[in-house]
């Protein structure tokens, strides 16, 4: 199967597109290159017989509709996307345009393709989306994220996630494009960029600086390790029924708080301290705006219908994750410098007037 991957140079993207080229598939990987990406995370399939790099941005719909012309995919699975919650609360256009607009290009450019094609049976379009459209839980553990949770966003983030699932829905009822959606809680593991909390602790940690938890680190999230994900994905892909949504979810609920004493641990194990713990490092910062309390996944009807579970747990996880970024400094070292690297982000919006901002900007 040829599968076109959007957003294939990114966290979860690049998981995806090793995968399926492991797997035996042919990838076309597209990708703007934008702060977040990065081609290292694809080395090491670079050079495969079955895989192509195009430089494009899903805003651009004459850029997809070449693409769609001159590789021809069996499928598609959409990834690219706005996705860092804290950069969403200091500026949503982004989201909105990349998040919302973008996949709407990409529907449109999927559904001229695939009806010119004279609406061949085996094509899917896949669209990846994430648990955040589906609100907060309550503390109590009994209670999940299921397929049929009504959506409840509460950042601009999510809230854009939320548009590009009901978009994705619509052109199926609509149009008939043979769709796939799911849903993914947090994920983490190797080539994470490091603005996110699981990189931005240990590398924090490494270079003794504090390690930031949002208000009392009691948020809980459901953890899962992006190449268990990628697996998931591919088997949603080339198994899951049309216009079906499937919830995948890693079964590790952790505070954050006990996710950063984990994850310390594990630091003072592998590349202990000349004194004391790294968790002596841990700080408390003012709670990010409008902060879930609860994520957690019922991952039950991908486990029924597909045969997939997490393979991996936490603490495993975890500990693969740190000794990826021990052994691999110049990988991150070499994102260091980007646009919000390290920077505490998405508290502008609490000290600046938001119309004050938008009459500077057109001045």
């Amino acid at each position: 199967m040829k599968i076109l991957i959007t957003g294939g140079a990114g966290f979860i993207g690049s998981a995806v597109v090793r995968r399926a080229i492991a797997d035996g598939h042919q990838v076309v990987n597209l990708d703007a290159l934008t702060y977040a990406a990065c081609l290292d995370n694809v080395a090491s399939v670079a050079d495969h017989p079955g895989y192509a790099f195009v430089q494009a941005d899903i805003r651009d719909r004459a850029a997809l509709d070449a693409v769609f012309a001159e590789h021809a995919p069996d499928a598609v699975m959409h990834l690219a996307a706005e996705s860092h919650v804290d950069r969403s609360i200091d500026g949503p256009g982004d989201f909105i345009e990349t998040n919302i607009t973008g996949t709407y290009n990409m529907l449109e450019a999927a559904r001229a393709y695939w009806m010119g094609q004279g609406c061949p049976e085996g094509f899917r379009f896949h669209h990846i989306s994430t648990d955040e459209v589906f609100g907060s839980l309550p503390a109590d553990k009994s209670v999940k994220f299921t397929e049929d949770t009504p959506y409840d966003p509460r950042s601009p983030y999510s809230a854009s996630k939320a548009s590009s699932d009901h978009l994705v829905r619509a052109w199926h009822e609509t149009y008939g494009l043979p769709v796939i959606l799911t849903n993914c809680s947090n994920n983490y593991g190797p080539f994470h960029f490091p603005e996110k909390l699981v990189p931005v602790i240990i590398l924090n940690a490494l270079a003794g600086k504090d390690l930031p938890i949002y208000g009392d680190g009691s948020n809980v999230r459901d953890w899962l390790y992006v190449e268990d994900h990628a697996i998931a994905l591919l088997l949603a892909l080339t198994r899951g029924k049309l216009g079906r949504s499937y919830n995948i979810g890693g079964d590790n609920e952790r505070t954050n708080l006990e996710l950063v004493r984990a994850l310390c641990a594990i630091l003072d194990e592998k590349r202990p301290k000349t004194e004391g713990s790294y968790s002596d490092q841990i700080t408390y910062v003012t709670d990010r705006p409008g902060h879930d309390a609860r994520y957690a996944i019922d991952a039950s009807r991908i486990e029924a219908e597909l045969g997939w579970r997490p393979s991996v747990t936490v603490e495993e996880g975890l500990e693969r994750t740190v000794e990826w970024y021990l052994a691999n400094p110049e990988w991150w070292q070499a994102l260091q410098s980007r646009d919000g690297v390290g920077e505490r982000l998405g508290v502008k919006s609490l000290s600046e007037d938001p119309a004050a901002e938008q009459a500077e900007t057109r001045a």
